[in-house]
């Protein structure tokens, strides 16, 4: 029986999707990380917090906080910080979002601009409830950045839009120099794991942002490794992303945020990481960031660079 659209009981998020091997009770050494709490990290959370603003870092409990924000590198998160859908393995907080703020871009180029960042990466809940899903806001931001910090480069992380090419143009009219959306799971896992997303529609997503962007455009996607997925799956995932002629893939180890969200079906070694990026690099990615602590904006500034740089020299 199909898994339905609905949030999971206790009894079906810990059996769907296992296998008879069970998952290690803790995690393994290679996923500790040291606490946060720099001199960095505690000055940009009071600005994010004079500013009103919002990160992704804190909100999905990242655990590469620490080391990004101590290298003066967030990725911040517009729109609010309730999320319109309830995937069931993200931290995000879902239910009805405030108003949109069309003021909020001036204040993320003054967060950008305070930080002196060369590389930027811009995410957003779902907003389901507005008319294009919130696209006018990441438009506005990269707008906004641009014309201030003309040197710096612009990632955004957009939601499916629910499929609207309309809402997707208004972002790709902006120019952002990398369009993200991420594919997050297989196929076979997203009634379980997405419920408001479609497979093939975020692969359509990742097309057409191709197609309206051009040939100077980067394209990016991410997957989450340890929700229940087959090695062949992840496979598939990672052709299925080059057919829709996507740059640069992530591939990252899921955390369990509580005990409340889909359990951790297995862990993942580096050697195994190690070789999903070798395979996809043979594959055609131009870039791929592939260990178990792994995230969309993980080394993003990095990323950027080396898919210009394999584009160069192809």
């Amino acid at each position: 029986m199909a898994a339905p659209l609905v949030q999971l009981t206790r009894f079906l998020a810990e059996t769907a999707g296992t296998t008879p091997s069970a998952p290690p009770v803790r995690k393994p050494s290679w996923l500790k990380v040291k606490a946060p709490g720099g001199a960095n990290y505690v000055h940009i959370k009071n600005m994010m917090r004079e500013l009103g603003l919002h990160t992704v870092c804190e909100e999905a409990r990242c655990p590469n906080i620490g080391e990004c924000w101590e290298h003066k590198a967030a990725t911040f998160m517009i729109l609010g910080d309730v999320c319109t859908r309830n995937c069931t393995y993200c931290a995000v907080s879902h239910g009805t979002p405030k108003a949109f703020d069309p003021l909020e871009p001036a204040r993320l180029a003054d967060a950008v601009e305070r930080m002196g960042l060369a590389h930027v990466v811009i995410t957003s809940v779902d907003r389901d409830d507005l008319e294009n899903g919130g696209a006018e806001g990441f438009a506005g931001c990269v707008t906004e950045i641009k014309r201030r910090l003309p040197e710096t480069s612009v990632e955004v992380l957009i939601p499916d839009f629910k499929g609207s090419e309309r809402a997707l143009a208004i972002v790709m009219d902006a120019k952002p120099d990398i369009l993200n959306h991420n594919l997050e799971t297989a196929e076979r896992l997203y009634r379980l794991a997405r419920p408001g997303g479609r497979y093939d529609r975020a692969l359509t997503v990742l097309a057409n942002a191709r197609r309206l962007g051009g040939p100077d455009a980067l394209t990016k996607s991410g997957i989450i490794l340890g929700m229940g997925e087959e090695w062949d799956e992840i496979l598939v995932c990672l052709r299925d992303l080059r057919r829709a002629d996507v740059d640069i893939v992530t591939l990252g180890q899921y955390l369990r945020p509580t005990d409340g969200h889909l359990p951790v079906a297995r862990y993942y070694t580096p050697d195994e990481f190690a070789e999903l990026r070798d395979i996809g690099m043979r594959l055609g990615f131009r870039h791929v960031q592939a260990s178990p602590l792994t995230r969309s904006s993980y080394h993003a500034w990095e990323q950027v660079d080396g898919a210009r740089a394999q584009r160069r020299s192809a």
